[in-house]
């Protein structure tokens, strides 16, 4: 058992350093990082159940906190290979989840038949509900604000918003849903129904 430990640790003993050197912004250390880790890490994600067609997303978005959250990473907590690890199998934990939404809710809303003579108190007070909506919408980041217009009010694509974001089309989904879940979490508690 010893052998096989000291067989892996010459890969993982310069990731504290690399991690440190990702935190300033440094590329060529987050591509050895990549190089050093993505295999264990492709491992990891399919240990928890992720489908081998969205394995790349998965990877994709982890290795994006990676590299955002790489100042925050402590060696004294943990080994950096759990560090990492760990964001791996909680990215590919939170798509599973994503993908399991259920749906039943929005199928049978959509197969209710609209009131013929809608009452008044049915209608939307759309003076009031506009600049609650507007105000929801201007506290997002400007990027998802984007996002959000281009998806919703453009009818732009989920492939072509991948493509204009760099991002997997998984990603622009999941970017979407967090977005309207803050927008519409902003509206409840402007018009005083939250």
């Amino acid at each position: 058992m010893a052998c096989s430990r000291r067989a892996t640790q010459p890969q993982s003993d310069g990731l504290p350093e690399l991690l440190a050197r990702v935190s300033r912004g440094d590329a060529r250390a987050f591509s050895a990082l990549h190089m050093i880790t993505r295999g264990r890490l492709r491992r990891t994600a399919l240990a928890v159940g992720v489908p081998p067609h969205d394995i790349e997303d998965v990877l994709q978005e982890s290795y994006l906190k990676i590299w955002r959250n790489a100042s925050r990473f402590n060696a004294e907590r943990a080994p950096a290979m759990a560090w990492i690890s760990a964001i791996v199998r909680n990215t590919a934990i939170d798509h599973l989840r994503v993908r399991r939404l259920p749906t039943d809710a929005f199928d049978e809303a959509l197969s209710i038949a609209a009131a013929e003579n809608p009452s008044a108190s049915d209608e939307l007070d759309y003076a009031r509900a506009e600049p609650i909506a507007l105000g929801a919408l201007a506290r997002l980041p400007e990027d998802r604000r984007a996002l959000v217009a281009l998806a919703y009010l453009e009818g732009e694509s989920r492939a072509n918003l991948s493509r204009r974001f760099g991002v997997p089309v998984g990603t622009i989904k999941t970017w979407l849903h967090r977005a309207l879940l803050t927008v519409r979490k902003d509206c409840l508690a402007a018009s005083g129904t939250a």
